[in-house]
């Protein structure tokens, strides 16, 4: 089928201005590099501020306020988003919200090194009034505390109501008691090998130290979360417990936020924007300018469609030389073309129609003394290749215009 030649468009029938095109596909381009970026760091990005019982929590049952405080006393706390980041010597705080949570990789890393467990207690929904806050509806299941280590460690959890009470360090290496008080529901912890750090009045535990390991469990998480910041005694004697678990040189108090579902992701779209990888990603993204660019500026007008079959006889002509070309058919054309000089010969001299054959060759041969047509014509119709039949087709017009001058 031929196309059909297309009429450039005027100016008044543009649907939009290029401008409004450009601009649309710059900001189509931006959002869609934002999306891309915002999504390899969204993980990254989230404040904590959901109500749990974590350090970057700002409800009752978070610990933002203990790593607040530290900071204020020049402990230099650090929060913690990546597990590469747990191999570090100073004294590491895990606040597991429930018993699902996976701390088998977590242990693994940190092996023989300080590590302090704060037990869940508080069962929590979020205050509507305050993004952030939590209501307390009671204290969790017993089985929620006791399965944190289960089943390497068995321990079971124990409640009582010594509220003001005041709670008692037993541990040896500890030179004064912290000043810690019993909350309103005191949560302690028994079992097998664990050495006593802190008890109530009654000798129940509240901070133990896992036998042979430098692992320490804490029952009562009101003894660090921001409830029990929100007294200055609490606070102090806080500090005091992580002085002295924290005692061998160290640099940091560290908070682990990777068990709470706030680790940092790693992702393959997260590494084309951190180096070293952001050069070739920049590179990428210039190209992609530049191809757009080159895409929008065209050199010159455009060039209007034109027909596959042009309309004329030049047109027919070309079009049937390129079909005898392709089919290897040139050499067969030779006899014709002797034919076709023959009759505009005879009618250039006016020869009778009936002089035929022979005869109106031998009157041919007569019109030149240098040339005699039937030993061209008898040549043309020898010819088998086309460069022969091109030779002898141009002997014959040759010879044409000779005699017709």
């Amino acid at each position: 089928m031929s196309e059909v030649a297309i009429g450039e468009a005027s100016s008044g029938e543009r649907t939009f201005k290029r401008a409004t095109v450009l601009a649309v596909v710059a900001i189509g381009a931006a959002a869609f590099i934002a999306m891309l970026v915002l999504g390899a760091y969204a993980p990254d990005l989230r404040s904590g501020k959901n109500g749990g019982a974590h350090a970057l929590s700002n409800a009752a049952s978070g610990f933002s306020g203990l790593v607040s405080l530290a900071e204020a006393t020049g402990r230099n706390p650090a929060i913690l988003r990546s597990e590469s980041e747990l191999e570090r010597e100073d004294l590491l705080i895990i606040t597991p919200e429930a018993a699902s949570t996976p701390l088998g990789d977590l242990f693994q890393r940190r092996g023989a090194r300080l590590t302090l467990i704060v037990f869940p207690k508080w069962q929590t929904v979020g205050d509507r009034k305050h993004p952030g806050w939590v209501r307390i509806r009671g204290v969790l299941p017993a089985y929620e505390p006791e399965g944190v280590l289960a089943p390497a460690q068995k321990f079971k959890i124990g409640r009582s109501k010594e509220r003001g009470t005041a709670l008692r360090t037993v541990h040896p290496a500890a030179t004064h008691d912290f000043g810690f008080v019993a909350s309103e529901v005191t949560q302690f912890i028994s079992g097998p090998g664990i050495d006593p750090v802190i008890v109530d009045q009654k000798g129940r535990v509240v901070l133990a130290k896992v036998a042979k390991s430098q692992l320490y469990v804490l029952a009562d998480p009101d003894l660090l979360n921001n409830h029990g910041m929100a007294d200055a005694k609490q606070a102090a004697a806080a500090l005091a417990l992580l002085d002295f678990l924290n005692s061998t040189d160290a640099e940091s108090i560290l908070f682990d936020v990777t068990a709470n579902g706030l680790g940092r992701s790693r992702s393959p779209l997260k590494l084309a924007f951190d180096p070293p990888f952001t050069a070739v990603t920049l590179i990428i993204f210039v190209a992609l300018l530049l191809a757009g660019w080159q895409a929008a500026m065209r050199f010159g007008s455009p060039k209007r469609p034109q027909r596959a079959i042009a309309f004329g006889k030049v047109a027919l002509v070309d079009n049937s030389a390129v079909l005898i070309r392709k089919a290897g058919r040139e050499a067969q054309m030779a006899p014709r073309f002797v034919d076709l000089i023959r009759e505009r010969a005879a009618a250039a001299f006016n020869l009778p129609l009936s002089v035929k054959g022979p005869e109106l060759d031998e009157r041919l041969d007569a019109l030149s003394s240098m040339t005699r047509f039937s030993d061209l014509a008898a040549e043309a119709n020898s010819v088998r290749h086309r460069d022969e039949m091109l030779v002898s087709a141009r002997k014959l017009n040759h010879w044409l215009e000779e005699v017709t001058e």
